[in-house]
C-alpha cells in the first residue's frame, strides 16, 4: 500500500474500534491514566492537523480554536491544554461533533498526501504510527471503563485476547558477549529506539514461554501478596496502600477465581498467559521463583528466537536514553525524550497491539504500578 492508502486503513481501523460502542461509552474517565474513547479520536486527528496541516496545507483553515486546548496530549511547545485526569470533563464537543473532526482531517489530509515532500511523507509516517499507539490504548482504555461497570458489559464476545496459551517450553542459553542493540535503521522507528550500539552481556538463560495463570496462581496461594521478602520497596507499600491480592481484572466469585475479558466476565482459564500484571508484581514473582526479569537488552539480544507478541513483557531495566540520542527541534521532541524517568521498559508486543506495528527494537515504557495493558511476564536466570 502507498502512504494514502495506509492512512485511510489506520484512519479506519481506529473508528471500528469505537464502531461497538454506545454514545455513553465514549465519555467515561475512571482513573487518571485512562482516557475517554472520545478524547483519543479527537487528539489523533489534533495530531495530524497541528504537525501537519496547519503548517503544509496553504489556506487550511483550523477547524476550531477550542480543539487545539481540548485534545492536545503533552505538547508544551504547542501551547496550553486540558489537565490528564480531567479529559472526562469534556462533554462537549459532542461524540458526533468529534468525528465530524475527523472527517474534515481526513479530508484536507488526502489534498495534502498529493504533496510530494519527503519532510511531510515522514512526518505523517509518525502520525500514522502515532495512531496505531492510541489504537491499543483506546481497547486497554476501553476494557478499563466497561470493567469499572459492576454489571461487566461485554465489548466484543469474540476477543478471546485472555485465553491465549504458549507455544514452547524451556529455556534458551546464551552466551556471553558482545551484542548489538538498537534500531538498524531500515524502515520505521521512534527515536527513543535510535542509538544502535554494543552491550557486554553475561551468559544469561531467557525462558522460552510466559507465565500462565496457574503459575501466578500458585504464587497468590503461597501467600505473594502478603509476604514482604519478595516485593521491592516501592512495590510493597504499594500492595498495602491498594490492597491487591491479584491480578488486575481478577474477581473471586462463589469462592472461584474469574477474569473480566473483552468478552465478558470468564472463570480463569489456568493455561492462558497472566495478564494485567504490574512490574511490582512481575518483580516479586521472579523473586519468588528464585529467578529474575530480562534486562532489555538481553531480551532484544534473544528475541528473534522467542515467541512474542502476545503480551508486553516487562523487563528489569529503566526507560533511559541510548548512547548519542538526540531529540527533534520543537514538539516533536516531545515525543518520548522527556518521560525518561522513573518508567520501566516493556518489550515485544500484545494481542492489543495494531498490526504492523511491532518490531524487536520497540522499546514501550509505563510506571512500574501501572497494568492496565496486557502485560505479561517471562523469566531469566543466571
Amino acid at each position: 500500500m502507498n502512504i494514502t492508502e495506509i492512512y485511510n486503513h489506520v484512519r479506519k481501523r481506529t473508528e471500528e474500534i469505537c464502531s461497538v460502542l454506545n454514545t455513553e461509552d465514549y465519555v467515561p474517565q475512571p482513573v487518571n491514566f485512562v482516557s475517554p474513547p472520545k478524547w483519543h479520536l479527537a487528539h489523533s486527528s489534533w495530531f495530524f492537523e497541528e504537525f501537519l496541516l496547519k503548517k503544509y496545507l496553504p489556506d487550511y483553515k483550523i477547524y476550531d480554536d477550542d480543539f487545539c486546548f481540548l485534545f492536545n496530549s503533552y505538547y508544551n511547545t504547542v501551547g496550553n491544554r486540558t489537565f490528564r485526569a480531567e479529559r472526562g470533563h469534556i462533554t462537549r464537543p459532542t461524540v458526533a461533533q468529534v468525528y465530524d473532526y475527523r472527517n474534515y482531517v481526513d479530508m484536507h489530509m488526502q489534498l495534502l498526501l498529493q504533496l510530494k515532500d519527503p519532510q511531510i511523507h515522514e512526518l505523517v509516517e509518525l502520525g500514522i504510527n502515532h495512531e496505531q499507539q492510541h489504537q491499543e490504548l483506546l481497547l486497554t482504555d476501553i476494557k478499563y471503563i466497561l470493567g469499572c461497570n459492576p454489571i461487566f458489559p461485554v465489548y466484543d464476545e469474540n476477543i478471546d485476547w485472555e485465553n491465549q496459551q504458549n507455544s514452547n517450553s524451556g529455556f534458551f542459553v546464551f552466551p556471553e558477549g558482545v551484542y548489538e542493540v538498537g534500531h538498524n535503521g531500515d524502515g520505521f522507528s521512534f527515536d527513543n529506539e535510535h542509538g544502535r550500539h554494543k552491550v557486554y552481556l553475561e551468559e544469561f538463560e531467557i525462558s522460552q514461554n510466559l507465565i500462565t495463570n496457574a503459575e501466578y496462581l500458585e504464587f497468590i496461594e503461597a501467600g505473594g501478596y502478603s509476604n514482604f521478602n519478595y516485593w521491592l520497596d516501592e512495590g510493597w507499600a504499594w500492595v498495602n496502600e491498594n490492597e491487591v491480592k491479584a491480578p488486575l481484572y481478577w474477581h473471586k466469585i462463589d469462592n472461584e477465581w474469574h477474569m473480566f475479558t473483552m468478552a465478558g466476565i470468564q472463570k480463569i482459564n489456568t493455561e492462558a498467559l497472566v495478564t494485567h500484571i504490574s512490574f511490582y508484581e512481575a518483580a516479586a514473582f521472579a523473586e519468588w521463583k528464585g529467578m529474575r526479569l530480562p534486562t532489555e537488552f538481553e531480551w532484544e539480544a534473544a528475541s528473534f528466537k522467542l515467541d512474542w507478541g502476545k503480551r508486553w513483557e516487562w523487563t528489569n531495566s529503566a526507560y533511559l536514553p541510548y548512547p548519542n540520542f538526540k531529540k527533534a527541534k520543537g514538539a516533536i521532541g516531545e515525543y518520548n525524550g522527556k518521560f525518561m524517568i522513573n518508567q520501566m521498559v516493556l518489550r515485544g508486543a500484545s494481542c492489543a497491539t495494531a498490526k504492523h506495528h511491532s518490531r524487536s527494537t520497540y522499546r514501550n515504557f509505563f510506571h512500574p504500578n501501572e497494568r492496565w495493558q496486557f502485560t505479561g511476564i517471562r523469566l531469566a536466570k543466571k
